[in-house]
């Protein structure tokens, strides 16, 4: 029996274009001058530090921004790139430059899912702090209450089986007690080696849309 969910954001419960063509342009327009104006921060001088790091060698201003722009079009989920980034996009949602994409089927259904006391977690390689914001500032309003806490990359690679075995022991589960939704198939085996239960949904990833296994909306999910 399943006793908690977990699910991914982009491809599952909003879309990828929403991501590719809002969020990240946003984060890409406003790096360069967000860093300026809060280089003195703790929290800013501690990303630039780690991103340092992670490049293996000294950067300046310039040469960092430099970085994160490769690894952004890179697409690398390295954790202090998506910090920042969160910190961008936080300003963008409070000044009302967007909202969060959310597909239809899925306020519904998160709603039916927590009425029947199963608690919903969040899993995305976006920073904790950016999926807050994505699904508090929504057309169908704050979401945020359906969710019992979220999981990012500070938990581990979404490929890797150890980050769901973090996760499951996180909240008290055994993995197989626990269901996860994703449209990356990658993630689906890496969560399948530790025994959860799986679903492959089907949006818009032309890759999986002939599987017969996968389920193409929130409302398909059957297992309450």
């Amino acid at each position: 029996m399943i006793e908690a969910i977990v699910t991914d954001i982009e491809g599952t419960t909003t879309s990828v274009s929403f991501v590719y063509d809002v969020l990240f342009p946003y984060a890409r327009e406003h790096m360069a001058s967000f860093i300026s104006s809060h280089r003195n921060d703790q929290i800013i001088i501690t990303q630039l530090d780690d991103i340092k790091k992670e490049a293996g060698k000294d950067l300046d201003e310039q040469q960092l921004i430099h970085q994160l722009f490769t690894w952004m079009d890179e697409d690398r989920k390295i954790t202090s790139l998506k910090i920042l980034q969160g910190m961008i996009w936080e300003e963008g949602y409070k000044n009302s430059r967007f909202m969060g994409h959310i597909y239809a089927d899925v306020p519904p259904t998160l709603e039916r899912w927590r009425n029947s006391d199963v608690p919903i977690y969040v899993y995305s390689s976006g920073s904790i702090a950016a999926q807050k914001l994505l699904f508090g500032h929504t057309e169908y309003g704050d979401l945020t209450s359906f969710f019992t806490d979220y999981f990012d990359t500070t938990t581990g690679n979404k490929r890797e089986s150890n980050s769901y075995l973090r996760i499951a022991d996180s909240i008290g589960l055994k993995p197989e007690k626990v269901l996860f939704i994703s449209d990356v198939t990658a993630e689906l085996d890496a969560a399948k080696l530790t025994g959860m239960k799986t679903v492959l949904i089907c949006r818009e990833n032309t890759n999986n849309a002939s599987d017969s296994s996968c389920v193409h909306n929130f409302h398909e999910i059957q297992f309450i």
